[in-house]
């Protein structure tokens, strides 16, 4: 099993709109290299859903949900469908993750302009002592 980060602007496609859906298909990824990590997810993998505008925070779970596949909208693009599995309360900031100096090489850290990444084991690691109660 892999992980992996997402993010999404609230205001497109929220935590609220996807734990009222339950699954989705995640689309919509133009950048090569966030396309390129959407193209290594497998059914199973675990995915931090963070919200990229405002608050820039981890505030969600998900779970893949399919094999990642060429997006029939833009074939230099791929997707996924994910589904729903808990918000995180409270959100891990930006801030925090940053303030914590442990993940210098963490592309959320690097690259925050990235929208789809794999996570480090440590930074997965980190989050598991923060929700001690979350499945991931």
């Amino acid at each position: 099993m892999a992980y992996f980060l997402a993010k999404t602007d609230p205001d497109t496609y929220s935590i609220d709109d996807f734990a009222r859906d339950k699954r989705t298909v995640w689309d919509g990824v133009t950048n090569a290299l966030a396309a390129r990590h959407i193209s290594t997810m497998k059914k199973g993998d675990i995915v931090f859903l963070y919200h990229s505008l405002g608050v820039s925070a981890i505030v969600g779970l998900a779970k893949v949900d399919s094999p990642s596949r060429l997006d029939p909208a833009n074939p230099k693009s791929w997707v996924v469908d994910m589904k729903f599995t808990a918000r995180l309360e409270p959100p891990t900031t930006l801030k925090e993750i940053k303030d914590s100096g442990l993940f210098g090489t963490f592309d959320l850290v690097r690259n925050s302009r990235l929208s789809t990444m794999p996570c480090p084991d440590d930074f997965v690691d980190w989050l598991r002592t923060r929700y001690p109660k979350a499945q991931f």
